[in-house]
């Protein structure tokens, strides 16, 4: 488990490793690398090949958007502010219970709401000017801003293809989310270009960072409870920033900081107060999901 988060915290650096630039280079690198994606994982699971419905198209609908706006966001913002603003997901799930599912909130929910908006505030208003690791910090954070919100989508999902009985749902999505990005952003990539350099990022990307990582995630959630691996998962949130500081010597703010700490803090209490209550819910869907 800890792994798989380790790989998958590694998207940020890698992705900004790339000398693809601009919106359409965050587009090449988002195109290539989820066709990657979508081959070795469909290679490697047979079974999430087969049982594909409209629900599956829809949720990966939903995922093909966030890779392809995380990629976007961390092109022209720093990884702190991509990953923490896309982490405060559990928001928008516990505002669309609210709003879209008439769900009563609870006190507790209110609060970690509160301190949720809190941690977006601060990692919005504490980004720093354009460096050359985040020429649009602005541009960055709405597409940041935007992920989080088709995270939650797809987080949402997930429950709702597990009530569906789809044994192989997140394995399912997580091939289609990959082929969509790639239809969509592959345009933008013709005809290739980049360099050996690029092309081994763009490779480890694919292979590792999502194929790979994916595969230790699927085995650990065979013996790992769910609240264990919600948990876990925070570790990629968490040492995001941390490679694109040790190679490319990006450093954020420390009110971004203090954002990101908030925000990982509030989902983190939210996952072990739904474990105390024996409740399920979308933000521990993402133990079966592969992150963006």
């Amino acid at each position: 488990m800890i792994g798989a988060a380790a790989l998958f915290s590694t998207g940020g650096a890698a992705i900004k490793g790339t000398d693809f630039s601009g919106v359409r280079g965050a587009l090449e690198v988002a195109a290539w690398r989820s066709g990657v994606a979508a081959a070795v994982v469909a290679l490697v699971m047979p079974s999430a090949r087969r049982g594909w419905t409209w629900r599956t198209w829809a949720v990966g609908a939903a995922y093909a958007a966030t890779v392809v706006l995380f990629v976007l966001a961390n092109k022209q913002t720093t990884s702190a502010n991509a990953i923490f603003l896309q982490s405060a997901a559990p928001l928008y799930v516990l505002l669309a219970g609210v709003f879209l599912l008439h769900e009563r909130a609870r006190l507790a929910d209110v609060g970690v709401m509160v301190v949720l908006l809190a941690g977006l505030a601060l990692c919005v208003t504490g980004t720093g000017g354009a460096v050359d690791t985040a020429p649009d910090p602005a541009l960055g954070n709405m597409f940041a801003l935007a992920s989080g919100v088709t995270w939650a989508a797809t987080l949402l999902g997930l429950r709702w293809l597990a009530r569906g009985g789809a044994s192989n749902g997140a394995g399912a999505a997580v091939i289609v989310g990959n082929l969509l990005a790639f239809a969509v952003a592959v345009p933008f990539a013709l005809p290739p270009s980049g360099d050996g350099k690029d092309w081994a990022l763009i490779l480890y990307l694919g292979i590792a960072q999502i194929a790979i990582a994916y595969l230790l995630l699927t085995a650990a959630v065979r013996v790992v409870a769910a609240f264990e691996v919600s948990l876990l998962l925070l570790v990629e949130p968490a040492l995001n920033p941390v490679w694109s500081w040790v190679f490319l010597d990006e450093t954020p703010g420390a009110v971004t900081i203090a954002g990101g700490v908030l925000i990982l803090g509030a989902t983190a209490v939210k996952v072990w107060a739904d474990a105390r209550r024996g409740t399920v819910t979308a933000v521990e869907e993402a133990a079966r999901a592969a992150p963006p």
